[in-house]
Order: structure tokens, then sequence, then C-alpha cells
């Protein structure tokens, strides 16, 4: 592949960059405090393609010169097969990926890690919680910092080989290759029918029953359901609160 073609590659690839971190696209690929890297990045390979074209037009401009004056000239073609590496970019423009859902949640251990410190619950009936958050509470603060205020948390259904249901959020670190499961068990009031993938938001109350993540050994605690509701996927699917 010629400079030129180089150049329209960075150019398409900037572009897309740019296209996805001024969309919710990028939150399909990275955290959301990425955002401003995302479109810095897609700029920078911009301004890279613009000035190879222009240093390209430039240095052609000077050997057509030396070639009239020496009387003779070079002409390179390029295969055209090179140019199929423009279609990963077609996709990544018109093909939004989903976000990783229940077949990735149940063939990955729980990622729950204990929390440095408790903030105070905020205020509200119900108090609204991060799915990560409440985990990490009735894991490791045995719902001593819940009491019996009654919590609202989302997430997504998960359900295993026998059909136990548990409430799923991807935790990510940076990327959403590098994400893995937070699962809370699911008691109480649970909604006769409930298929996989399905987002809900949950309103209830700690309970101290627990079990193991067959997959790592990790504790997984359960909610207690009052009142369940389906809602529609979040703009961003994926929880943030891990590492925060």
């Amino acid at each position: 592949m010629n400079r030129q073609a180089q150049a329209v590659v960075l150019f398409l690839v900037g572009g897309a960059m740019v296209h996805a971190g001024t969309t919710d696209l990028y939150l399909r690929y990275v955290k959301a405090g990425l955002q401003p890297l995302v479109v810095g990045a897609g700029l920078v390979l911009i301004v890279a393609a613009l000035a190879t074209v222009w240093y390209e037009r430039k240095r052609s401009r000077t050997g057509s010169d030396k070639g009239v004056e020496e009387g003779h000239g070079h002409v390179h073609r390029e295969p055209r097969v090179s140019w199929l590496l423009v279609l990963p970019l077609l996709a990544l423009i018109l093909v939004a990926p989903p976000a990783l859902g229940s077949y990735s949640a149940l063939r990955t251990g729980t990622a729950l890690q204990a929390p440095l410190a408790y903030a105070p619950l905020p205020s509200g009936d119900p108090v609204r919680l991060s799915l990560v958050d409440y985990a990490g509470r009735a894991a490791y603060d045995h719902g001593r910092s819940l009491g019996d205020r009654r919590i609202a948390i989302t997430g997504f259904v998960a359900l295993d080989g026998k059909g136990t249901p548990y409430l799923v959020r991807m935790a990510l670190n940076c990327c959403a290759a590098d994400a893995q499961p937070v699962k809370v068990g699911l008691t109480g009031r649970i909604p006769p029918v409930i298929q996989p993938d399905t987002w809900l938001e949950l309103t209830g109350t700690y309970t101290a029953k627990r079990t193991k993540d067959p997959v790592n050994n990790g504790i997984i605690p359960f909610f207690d359901i009052a009142e369940a509701k389906p809602v529609p996927t979040p703009r961003d699917p994926y929880d943030e609160s891990w590492n925060n």
C-alpha cells in the first residue's frame, strides 16, 4: 500500500474514532472517562493523514520535475486487495457491537472485591445503589451499612444451567476486553417469567443469604426482591464503580 493509500486508511480510522467518541458508540469499547482520549487520538490520526497527503504531493511534484529533467519516471501500482483493510473500519462505523451479557457472565467468575470504605447511604426511599456497591456492602460488610433501608438496583438477568437467576453488571477496569461480572443472587418475589439479558430494576432489602460462584468460588450475595420491573438497556451498560 502506497503512502496516499495509507493516508486514506489513517483518515478513516481517525474519523471512525472521532465518530465513536462523539456518540455513545465508544461506550461499547471503553469506559466513559476515556472519551477525551478516544476523540483526541482520532483527531491526531486525521491530522497525520492530512500531513501525509500534503508531504506526498509535495514530494511527487519535486520528483516529477526531476523526472522530466532526467527523462525518466516510474509508476508503481499497489495491489487492490490492500483496500480490504478498510472493511473493518466500515464495520466499526455501521455496526455497534452488543454489550457483554449473560453468556459471558456465566462463564466468568464474579469479580467482586472488598471495598476500601463504605460511603454513607444517599437519601431517598428506595436508596438507589449500583449493583457493585450493593454487592460489596452485602458480601464484605454483611449488610451493616445497609440496615433495613429499601434499596433499588439495576442489572441484567443471567440464568445458570439449573435456572437459578442472578442480576449482573459487567464491571470495567479500562475497556470491554477486561470486563468481568459482578453477580447478585435473587430471592423473594422473583418474577415468574424472566429471560436472560433482560434488564430489570429491583426494589427490595438486604438478605444474609449468600453462595459461592462455581467458576472461581467468589462470594455471591443475595437480594430480597419486593418489586421488579423491566427497564431499557442503559446508555452505558457497564458499571465503572468497581475500581473507583
